[in-house]
């Protein structure tokens, strides 16, 4: 199934910041877009095709051919359209080592965000914990791999691994209102550093689901 209106096509939905990663890729490399807006609860036929086996967003469809999973799509992005800024540097082993981190972010600090949604109580307590040693776990991994501040910027514009670790990051206070603290400065100091500055980056803040509307949908979630 080909979609005929456009030649680049990003399938995601408002809430989801993995379909925001995508949006922050194209904007930054000047890429002309169309946008369709998914209901995973009701999901199109168009998605299913495309996404046969997760069935999720995002999507991104570039002349018929379909490419999903976030990193696997900002990827593509820098591969395919070599207009700068790049995502990711030249050099293999620092490429390899933002990868790996990118990787890390992705399966064990949102998953940890989301286990403190899940829980109550001592659960939840201990949930927070778990997170905080987590993050802490990626500070000193960056630290240490990066003798320079952490490649979350590559010649002053946004890196594939900033546009990675600003998704749900940068959603923090919507998180905060809705649940709870799940990120707290005096136990991971230079990771709340890093994400104030991230957030405060324009594209970033422009392309961020509504603060209002995502709590809501937190408290949904929780509920």
């Amino acid at each position: 199934m080909e979609h005929k209106q456009s030649e680049v096509v990003l399938f995601g939905t408002w809430a989801s910041s993995f379909s925001g990663r995508v949006k922050i890729a194209l904007k930054l490399k000047g890429i002309q877009y169309e946008y369709v807006e998914e209901d995973l609860v009701n999901k199109s036929q168009m998605l299913l095709s495309y996404n046969p086996v997760h069935k999720q967003v995002p999507v991104l469809v570039h002349r018929g051919k379909p490419i999903a999973e976030s990193r696997v799509i900002l990827e593509y992005i820098d591969e395919n359209w070599s207009k700068t800024p790049n995502l990711l540097p030249k050099d293999p082993y620092e490429r390899a080592k933002i990868r790996f981190w990118a990787k890390y972010y992705d399966e064990k600090i949102i998953p940890g965000i989301y286990s403190i949604i899940r829980s109550k109580g001592k659960d939840r307590e201990k949930a927070i914990e778990d997170l905080s040693e987590l993050v802490k776990i990626f500070e000193e991994g960056m630290k240490r791999d990066f003798e320079e501040d952490p490649p979350f910027f590559i010649d002053g514009s946004l890196s594939f691994l900033g546009i990675v670790v600003s998704s749900y990051a940068c959603t923090y206070e919507a998180f905060h209102e809705a649940v709870t603290t799940v990120l707290i400065p005096e136990k991971n100091p230079a990771f709340f550093s890093w994400v104030h500055d991230l957030k405060g980056h324009p594209l970033i803040r422009e392309t961020l689901p509504p603060h209002d509307k995502l709590v809501a949908r937190l408290k949904h979630l929780q509920a």
